[in-house]
């Protein structure tokens, strides 16, 4: 039987010689051991578990909060809680699980994107080197899990890269991009970057560009319309509590350091340097992760870096690498890429932070390492996991021995316990420290509100305390929690008076100030018509209120500082 007319003939060559065999078997290789890494060092944050808190809320009909009847949220990438109240849906694992295999899965998937959109820049076989990067350093495997947005930031990193190299759907690569914002608010930097990465590549007339546009910022708007309206901001409460827009360039440095320093990155990205500038691919291509790994490398440096090793400096050095996740395997390149295999080995092995066993909960973290310390499991992932922790389990318990509603609050002095003020709330309040486990293991019902600002309204626009640590400068105590939903001045726990009746006289004095009034009405109160309205065309402003976080200051009404 001969072969149909026009039918190329059977390729003759071996599997074993041919290129694209081998370039596949090389991506396969390295997505399996990315996974396989990554797994091993599987766990959920105290930070992700806060994440999760806000989708038991959404799953039990609450609404996206942390505290039921209070719009304050407390996740910054609302596509990462809504796609996790999503898989959540389906009966199945406990949801830390849910949470730790989701990101993984959108961790692998954005380096597959990432790999298949270096291959598809340039032709011939190629070498998974940059990849190896992505596999070798720690904190790129210890947050593919962790409960937070890392993962699914990988994924629509890689994905919009993949869409700008094949070039064939503007409309979707446009979508797609626009989503940034939603993935996390500093993404918007490479958002912009890309869509001009796009108009550059496809040359579109006027007319077309602004429908890409239109179609790019249509969701992300929406959702803006919804923050201001709902939750009375323009940011996440995040970032106000992390104070987002401030600068700090010296501690910003020094984060940037903290993850390039104790690897010796610098000699792999001088290495795929090299080899990008020998392929001479796409100019524009080939520029734009640079420039958007600059830009997102440049604010995190600003604000300060963050206190989790490497995590807020991930997606710039993921972006930096896309171009060279895969290089072309040519004699002038093959010396290169086995640099940086040879780079990926060591690292791997043998390079780490110097305080990987301090177990610190100071300054810059191995928060991986200190959770997995602190709860007694090399693999903490459930909330209950971290009842392992002293502090934690004496927080839940504290709250599930309260068997009237109160006010709990710890005491830092001499007397290290919890105690409870009475209220007039029908309800338990609790002013808590890291309560990411805490809020998954007590009742839903349970208002807690944490001190550095993450899910409290209130502690959210306070001042912050200077050179506080990254991501916890603020620190509102719980005077103000017994002020705002309790009386009195004494525990009942045997009349103990844990705060000065000036100070707790001065906390009320300072919550009938306008701007305070004004902030916890726009969490607390019915979401009407009305107060939807108010709170959308107020939000600007509100967004700017801070107030002292000393009572005594704070009781002027004058705006801190």
């Amino acid at each position: 039987m001969t072969a149909a007319a026009g039918a190329p003939p059977d390729d003759p060559t071996p599997w074993y010689r041919r290129p694209m065999t081998w370039t596949w078997a090389a991506t396969g290789a390295v997505l399996v051991l990315y996974t396989v890494l990554a797994w091993q060092r599987r766990w959920m944050s105290d930070d992700g578990l806060l994440v999760l808190r806000t989708v038991r809320q959404i799953l039990a009909g609450n609404g996206p909060v942390f505290n039921v009847d209070e719009r304050v949220e407390a996740s910054t990438s609302p596509l990462w809680t809504w796609l996790l109240a999503g898989v959540g849906t389906i009966p199945g694992p406990p949801l830390e699980w849910v949470a730790v295999s989701t990101g993984l899965l959108c961790a692998v998937g954005g380096l597959f994107f990432g790999l298949d959109g270096a291959r598809r820049l340039y032709s011939g076989p190629v070498a998974p080197a940059g990849a190896l990067i992505v596999c070798a350093l720690p904190p790129f495997r210890d947050f593919a899990t962790s409960g937070l947005e890392t993962g699914l930031v990988f994924l629509w990193l890689g994905l919009s890269w993949w869409l700008l190299v094949r070039g064939k759907t503007p409309i979707a690569t446009s979508i797609v991009l626009g989503l940034g914002p939603l993935v996390r608010p500093d993404l918007a930097l490479f958002s912009v970057i890309g869509f001009i990465a796009l108009v550059l590549l496809l040359r579109p007339r006027w007319l077309a560009a602004l429908g890409w546009l239109g179609a790019g910022i249509a969701i992300p708007l929406a959702y803006q319309a919804f923050r201001m309206g709902y939750y009375g901001l323009l940011t996440p409460n995040t970032a106000l509590a992390k104070e987002a827009a401030n600068s700090d360039w010296p501690r910003g440095f020094a984060y940037l350091t903290d993850l390039i320093s104790p690897y010796v990155l610098w000699i792999p990205l001088l290495l795929l340097v090299i080899a990008a500038i020998l392929t001479r691919r796409s100019r524009i291509l080939l520029l734009t992760p640079l420039a958007g790994a600059l830009l997102l490398a440049l604010y995190v440096v600003r604000v300060g870096g963050d206190f989790m090793h490497g995590r807020m400096l991930l997606p710039a050095l993921f972006v930096l690498l896309l171009p060279v996740m895969a290089i072309p395997l040519t004699q002038k390149t093959i010396a290169l890429a086995a640099g940086v295999a040879a780079w990926a080995v060591v690292a791997g092995g043998w390079l780490r932070v110097p305080y990987e066993n301090a177990h610190q909960a100071v300054s810059v973290t191995d928060e991986r390492g200190y959770w997995s310390w602190a709860t007694g499991h090399e693999h903490p992932v459930l909330a209950t996991d971290y009842l392992g922790q002293d502090v934690t389990r004496r927080a839940v318990e504290a709250v599930e021995g309260t068997k009237q509603p109160a006010v709990v609050v710890y005491s830092y002095g001499d007397v290290k316990k919890w105690f409870r003020f009475p209220t007039t709330r029908p309800y338990v309040t609790m002013a808590a420290d890291s309560m990411g486990a805490i809020s998954n293991v007590v009742s839903p019902d349970v208002r807690i509100h944490d001190g550095y600002g993450l899910a409290s309204d209130l502690a959210a626009h306070s001042s912050a305390i200077p050179n506080g640590r990254p991501g916890h400068s603020k620190w509102l105590v719980g005077a103000w929690e017994v002020a705002e939903a309790g009386y009195g001045d004494y525990a009942t726990d045997g009349e103990i008076r844990m705060f000065q009746p000036t100070e707790i006289d001065a906390a009320r004095q300072a919550l009938r100030c306008p701007d305070v009034r004004e902030v916890l009405a726009s969490t607390r109160e019915p979401l009407t018509w009305s107060r939807f309205i108010d709170n959308f065309t107020g939000a600007p402003h509100r967004t700017e209120i801070r107030f002292a976080r000393d009572p005594l200051a704070a009781a002027s009404c004058a705006p801190a500082k």
